[in-house]
């Protein structure tokens, strides 16, 4: 069995130091510095969902937007409200939300942050 090359120190005119290593090595320790930070990402996102800063949403919903289907309609029918209780809940007319759902107007940044709040989602989520 051969022996694992021995890394090679060398030192740089600035003082620092650089370890030259083999490929193989290289790639498994990238490996597992992957799987580290996999495993804190994944136990970052249980600790959010446990606390209610995260949701799971079902495939359907994410089809729907990947689909190009407008956002406010569909996290509006996500949640279950209709045009006139999420108007009411963001403080805007019907007639306006309309307009934005269907892609006729844009909503300006303000009324997107409140309709955002009103359905409990990021702004980022609806633009």
């Amino acid at each position: 069995m051969a022996s694992a090359a021995k890394p090679q120190i060398i030192d740089t005119p600035e003082g620092g130091k650089l370890v030259v290593l083999p490929l193989a090595e290289y790639e498994k320790l990238r490996a597992a510095a992957r799987a580290v930070t996999d495993v804190a990402a994944y136990d970052a996102a249980k600790r959010r969902l446990k606390a209610g800063e995260d949701e799971l949403v079902p495939a359907e919903i994410v089809n729907r937007l990947l689909d190009g289907e407008n956002p406010v309609r569909v996290w509006r029918s996500y949640r279950g409200m209709t045009l006139a209780e999420l108007s009411k809940a963001a403080g805007i007319s019907q007639p306006y939300l309309s307009q934005i759902e269907n892609g006729s107007r844009d909503g300006t940044v303000s009324t997107m942050r409140a309709l955002a709040d009103a359905l409990g989602v990021d702004l980022d989520d609806l633009i």
